[in-house]
C-alpha cells in the first residue's frame, strides 16, 4: 500500500509539471498564476519571436498577419481586457502581465482597450472616416473637406493610415480610455503618473507625447513595448516605402502627407531605433 501511494504521488507530480508547461504556452492558467509562473521562469524559452534572431517580414510590418494562427502571438486573457479575441506578441503580453500585476497592487487596473490591429481592421477605421460614415471632430469629411490631403491630415490627428500603424506590430497597447482628459484629473491622472514612473521598468513607453513637431496628437493611453517595437521600426524603415501604400481610399495622399517621415517617425524620441538614420537620409520617403 505504501509503495502504491508513493508511485501515485510521483506520477501526479510528473504530470502536474507537464501541465504547468502546457499552461504557459497556451495561456490557460488563471491570471494570478500566470504572473507567478512568468516571474519564476525564463519566459524567453517559450517566446518564438525572441530578438535579435527573428527577421520581420513586410507582412508583419504592415499588419497582414492572422494572430490566431501565428505562433508569435497570444490571445489576451479576459483579466486584462473587456474585448474578445484580441492579441499581442507573446513577449509584449508577458511583460504587460507583470506591469498589470504591479499596477494592481497600487490600485490601478491597466485594462487594454486595443492591441494588435490588422491592416484590414485599420483600413475599416480609416475608410469609415474618409467616407464620412464616422465623423471626425464632428464633421462628415466626405461632405465638408473635398481636398484629399486636408482630409487625410484631419484623420491623421488620431488615426493611422493603413500600413503605418504601430498596432500592426502587436507591440502596442491602448490602456484604460481613449481620451486624454481622462488622464488629466482624479484616478486617471494618478494612473498616468504611475505609468510615467513605472512603465519603462517593464519595457513600455508612451509613443505620442506632447511637444513633438510632427505626427499624431498626444495619446496618453498609447504605450509601446520597445524591446520588440524598436527593431520593428528599424525593419519598417528598411523594408517599407511610399509605394507600399495602396489599395484603400485616400492612399494617394501618403506621399503628400509624408506618412513615414511625419507619422511613423513622428514619435517620442525615446522610441526610435537605429533605422531612423536611414530615414533622415530620405531612403524610404523622398
Amino acid at each position: 500500500m505504501l509503495n502504491y501511494t508513493f508511485f501515485s504521488l510521483v506520477v501526479f507530480s510528473f504530470f502536474s509539471c507537464i501541465n504547468s508547461e502546457i499552461s504557459i504556452m497556451e495561456n490557460i492558467v488563471e491570471p494570478d498564476s500566470t504572473i507567478e509562473i512568468i516571474e519564476k521562469q525564463n519566459y524567453e524559452s517559450v517566446i518564438s519571436d525572441t530578438l535579435p534572431y527573428h527577421k520581420f517580414t513586410k507582412d508583419e510590418l504592415v499588419g497582414n498577419v492572422i494572430p490566431k494562427t501565428d505562433s508569435c502571438f497570444i490571445k489576451i486573457d479576459k483579466a486584462y481586457t473587456k474585448k474578445s479575441n484580441i492579441y499581442l506578441r507573446k513577449k509584449t503580453y508577458y511583460s504587460f502581465c507583470n506591469m498589470h500585476a504591479a499596477a494592481k497592487k497600487d490600485g490601478f487596473d491597466l485594462n487594454i482597450v486595443s492591441a494588435f490591429r490588422s491592416h484590414y481592421h485599420q483600413q475599416l477605421i480609416w475608410e469609415a472616416k474618409w467616407t464620412g460614415r464616422r465623423k471626425v471632430n464632428g464633421l462628415n469629411l466626405n461632405e465638408s473637406v473635398k481636398d484629399d490631403v486636408k482630409r487625410a491630415k484631419l484623420i491623421l490627428q488620431y488615426s493611422s493610415m493603413p500600413g503605418s500603424s504601430r498596432h500592426h506590430w502587436g507591440t502596442d497597447v491602448d490602456i484604460y480610455n481613449l481620451n486624454n482628459s481622462t488622464f488629466e484629473s482624479g484616478h486617471g491622472l494618478k494612473m498616468y503618473k504611475w505609468l510615467q514612473k513605472n512603465a519603462a521598468d517593464y519595457g513600455f513607453y508612451q509613443v505620442y507625447t506632447e511637444g513633438r513637431e510632427t505626427g499624431y496628437n498626444e495619446e496618453k493611453w498609447h504605450w509601446s513595448y520597445l524591446p520588440i517595437a524598436k527593431p520593428m521600426l528599424d525593419a519598417y524603415i528598411n523594408n517599407i516605402s511610399i509605394e507600399d501604400f495602396k489599395g484603400f481610399k485616400g492612399a494617394n495622399t501618403a506621399k503628400d502627407v509624408k506618412i513615414i517621415q511625419n507619422y511613423v517617425l513622428g514619435i517620442n524620441v525615446e522610441c526610435f531605433g537605429e533605422g531612423r538614420r536611414g530615414m533622415i537620409r530620405g531612403k524610404s520617403e523622398p
